[in-house]
This record gives C-alpha cells, structure tokens and sequence, in this order.
C-alpha cells in the first residue's frame, strides 16, 4: 500500500532551522524559517529530532531523510565477567549483535512496504533532498503551488503565501487544476456571452505568488491586472474569447493599500467586453507573509452584470486578507495613500 504526502511545509533537508514547500509531489523552491510547533490552521507539525518526516519516510538524526541508523550497544569495558570464562562479555555481545539485525531488519521492511510494484518511484515521502528546478520551470504558479489545507467552508487558506481570506456566500474552492493558485469562486457557471463554452462564473478570486521580473508592490500590481483581465475577458491560455474580447478599459482606482499587515498597491479596471456586459478586475499585490517575503498578488473578477455579486463584495473580500493563523488586524484592507 502506497501513501502520497499532502502539500505542506516540512524541515529543509538541506537547511535544518528552516522549512521548506512540499507541493504533493516534488519540494518546490520555497522556504521559510522554522515555526515552532503549535495548533492553528493549517498547521503542520515539524519534526526536528530524529523519527519520521512527511508520509512516516524514517528519518535519521536531526530530523534529515533517510534510513534510521543502528544504534550502538554500550560494550563493558574488557576484563573477566560474571561467570566463567568472562561469558557476562558474551552476552552483552550477543545482544549487540541482535539490536543490529533488528534495526536492518525493521529499515528493509519500511523500504519493501514504502514500494510500488508498478515501477514508479514512491509516493509515500518526499526525496531526501530538493530536486533541481530547471531554468523554465516556474514553481510558484505550479497547479499544486497553493493549496487550500483548511476544512473551514468560511475561509480560504494559502498555505504557500501565508495568507487567508473570507469566502463569500455561495462560493466555492476551485477543484480545477486548470486555476492558479488557491481560487474561489461563484458556485453557478453559465453559457458565455460568445457563445463556445458554458463555464463562466460571475466572480472568482485568486491568491498565488507574482510571476513577473518586477520588484514593487506598484510594478507587480500594473502589470499583473493587464494580464489577468485578458485572460478573463480577452483570449484564454486556450486561445478562446468567451467574453468576445476586450474592446477597452477604464482605472477605477490605483492606490497605496495595506493588506495582511503589509504595505501592497491595488489596481482596479472597469473593462467593455464584445460581447455580454464586460466585468471589473482587480490586483492587489504586496509581500508574503510567509517564507521569504516574495511579492504575491490576489486577483479579483467579478462581471457587471445585475446578478454578478457587487463592488462591495470586492471590497470585503480584500479586508478579510490575514496572515496565516491571525484573525483579525488593523488597519487590513485600508488606504495608506492617495486614492
């Protein structure tokens, strides 16, 4: 029988006082520094002594990957035992002897029973080191990069960025490997305005790490929104126009904002679609509050149709944004600039 670890963070091989991203099937690029073990959501304990790590994989000492090591039997010093001939010394070797075999012998049945007869490499526990990343891969934006851990229907959490939001009423998590990210979204789907494709939604929401060579909050923000509403209301990554195109847009606001205890900027369009009623789409980008506070962004689209959910929900769904494991926050989801 074959276990897959779920997503999570796990002790660093290669780093012992930090923490590094298991996405369900490889170690990604993401680290953090340990946490100290406690309850909250989402949380994942850490192993830092010698035992077992993610998926019961045995670990050897200092919490690494790898097969436990023997442990060695203390030996009496040499000279003449108990009984005749010194047999007290005898015994004592006999029983080191057995430990020895015993361990072997428990490491070789964890091996035989963590197999898969069908030839493909275990899904028990991650490799005991990261493997490389190759120079185009893109680890943050994996399918896989930003899982939704917490069983709570009233709120979204990413674990890899560090953040959690409110889910709105009749709403739901996105079950599709298609999304980015950790995405929520209005339950109904409908037939598309352009006809070709009855999955739209009124609304969704999306939380995942930038994927842009920018450096500011403001440049992550400006160039992210341009590219989320053309995926939305433009030409998808499958080359479809549900929407019929975007014929223009308008910046409804460009500002300063604190989001999750941190400076970000928001960007918000108003976009005229060809066809249907066009939507508005949002960017709020600022720095994880988890591992090393890389730039991340939640998106927002919502259409502007009377049966679309409306602005305000936007608004409250950008307030709801908290670091992981904290419930409430000052001055979440206020200006901190110009509007």
């Amino acid at each position: 029988m074959s276990m897959t670890t779920p997503p999570g963070w796990y002790p660093d091989p290669e780093a012992p006082h930090s923490e590094r991203w298991w996405d369900g099937t490889a170690w990604t690029a993401h680290v953090r520094a340990a946490q100290a073990p406690g309850p909250g959501p989402g949380h994942q304990p850490v192993q830092q002594a010698a035992g077992f790590g993610p998926g019961h994989q045995p670990q050897g000492p200092g919490g690494t990957f790898g097969p436990p090591q023997p442990h060695t039997v203390p030996m009496r010093p040499a000279g003449p035992g108990p009984g005749p001939g010194g047999s007290g010394n005898k015994r004592l070797v006999a029983l080191a002897v057995a430990g020895v075999v015993l361990v072997a012998a428990v490491a070789t049945g964890a091996v035989l029973l963590g197999g898969d007869d069908s030839g493909s490499a275990p899904k028990a526990a991650p490799s005991s080191s990261p493997p490389p990343v190759p120079p185009t891969a893109d680890p943050k934006n994996s399918a896989t990069a930003s899982p939704t851990a917490t069983q709570d229907a009233t709120v979204l959490e990413d674990q890899l960025n560090g953040i959690t939001l409110a889910v709105p009423d009749g709403w739901v998590r996105a079950t599709s490997s298609l999304e980015e990210g950790a995405t929520i979204y209005t339950d109904e789907t409908y037939d598309c305005p352009a006809g070709g494709s009855s999955l739209c939604r009124r609304g969704r929401v999306s939380s995942l790490a930038a994927n842009t060579s920018a450096t500011t909050a403001e440049a992550v923000a400006k160039e992210d929104i341009s590219r989320f509403a053309e995926k939305i209301y433009g030409e998808d990554t499958l080359g479809n126009r549900p929407h019929g195109g975007i014929e223009s847009h308008k910046v409804l606001k460009s500002q300063n904002f604190a989001v999750a205890g941190r400076a970000g900027y928001l960007v918000r369009w108003q976009v005229v679609t060809g066809a249907g009623p066009g939507g508005y789409v949002q960017a709020i980008a600022f720095p994880s509050p988890a591992g090393t506070g890389a730039l991340m962004v939640v998106r927002f689209a919502f259409d502007a149709a009377p049966s679309a959910p409306g602005l305000e929900v936007m608004d409250e769904v950008a307030a709801s944004i908290r670091p992981v494991g904290e419930t409430t926050g000052g001055g979440v989801g206020s200006s901190i600039g110009p509007g």
